[in-house]
């Protein structure tokens, strides 16, 4: 019984040193390979580098068929690219329309008017789509008013008014400051 256990014992070892040895040998040992083949670097025309200097060779025999062109690598990297060239666009200027309004309106927007910030005399119209709301910041309750009602929706709540313009047509909204009523006329589109 003890000789089949050493028998059995040294027939798994040598399969296990198969298993494991098998492989290793595969590996190549001393048998020479070739190279992988290498594909020569690309040249640019333009390329800036070193001319490539030509190898001494014998002249070919005509048994022998005539060797491929050695290219030199370089070790210079190729010039960077220029950045592409923007050009400047000047915006044009607002077109008019026939009733002497510019011919770009906001749109359904929001558009702020901080009364700190703002000198009045200066802002005479502004053009909104219909659902725009024109925001007041700064005021009290009951002083800005509007000329046609049935235009607008407005609503206060602390310091701050909303108009939205819910229909087409021309409001004006009067807006006091320091004394003097200013009057915004707006386009509703």
């Amino acid at each position: 019984m003890a000789a089949r256990r050493v028998r059995w014992r040294l027939a798994a070892a040598g399969l296990v040193a198969v298993t494991v040895a098998g492989p290793l040998a595969g590996c190549g040992g001393d048998a020479p390979v070739s190279p992988l083949p290498v594909q020569p670097p690309t040249t640019t025309v333009g390329a800036a580098g070193p001319p490539a200097s030509p190898t001494p060779s014998t002249a070919p025999s005509p048994s022998s068929p005539p060797a491929p062109p050695v290219v030199v690598p370089t070790s210079r990297r190729p010039p960077p690219v220029p950045p592409a060239t923007t050009t400047t666009r000047r915006t044009p200027p607002a077109t008019r329309s026939p009733s002497g309004l510019p011919g770009t309106c906001h749109g359904a927007v929001r558009y702020d008017l901080v009364l700190a910030e703002t000198e009045l005399a200066l802002l005479t119209s502004l053009c909104f789509a219909t659902g725009g709301v024109l925001r007041i910041i700064g005021i009290g309750p009951g002083e800005v008013t509007v000329d046609r009602e049935g235009l607008v929706s407005r609503s206060y709540e602390a310091g701050v008014v909303d108009i939205r313009f819910v229909r087409p047509g021309t409001v004006a909204v009067r807006i006091p400051q320091g004394g003097t009523t200013h009057e915004i006329t707006v386009v509703i589109r």
